[in-house]
């Protein structure tokens, strides 16, 4: 991510986050949100609303899937991704930039309201990769195997764990 533009921002999300599939059969869903600045203004002892920001975000594979399985519309979240430009060009000929949000993390925010977590159930790698998280994978937070009653959760694993930084 060297050189690549990260931000956070809350906000609320406009509308039901939309998956779609690439001819790959790669998921992706697309979304907005919408970050509105809030001040108190002293003189009328009244909290006004500052100019939206509304961020076009996009996630990708799996992740889409759970993003667009577990968020909905005016769901308020906290989301941190690589700000990107896009440029292209209209029908008319007009030449256009946008500015999107590619997602690495996102969830719901706990502040006005509560959330039920349930792990999905992926042969992903808790970094993103595609092999299961499990010795051999030259990784110093793999496992050396899960137990069959852990499901797989290797982090419900029990076993010889140092303390130990691994770096």
């Amino acid at each position: 991510m060297a050189g690549e533009t990260v931000i956070t921002v809350v906000g609320n999300l406009t509308s039901d986050p939309e998956l779609r599939y690439t001819q790959n059969g790669l998921a992706v869903a697309n979304f907005t949100i919408a970050s509105t600045p809030r001040n108190f203004d002293r003189a009328t002892s009244e909290w006004k609303d500052g100019e939206s920001l509304f961020l076009r975000a996009s996630v990708w594979r799996e992740f889409a899937e759970h993003v667009a399985g577990s968020l909905t519309k005016g769901t308020r979240v906290i989301a941190t991704g690589r700000l990107k430009q896009r440029s292209y060009e209209t029908k008319e000929g007009e030449k256009r930039t946008s500015m999107e949000l590619e997602i690495d993390e996102i969830g719901p925010s706990l502040k006005y309201a509560t959330a039920q977590l349930t792990r999905a159930q992926s042969s992903s790698s808790p970094r993103g990769g595609g092999a299961p998280a499990v010795a051999g994978n030259d990784e110093p937070w793999a496992a050396s195997a899960p137990a069959a009653n852990t499901g797989g959760d290797v982090w419900n694993t029990p076993g010889n764990f140092s303390d130990e930084t691994p770096f």
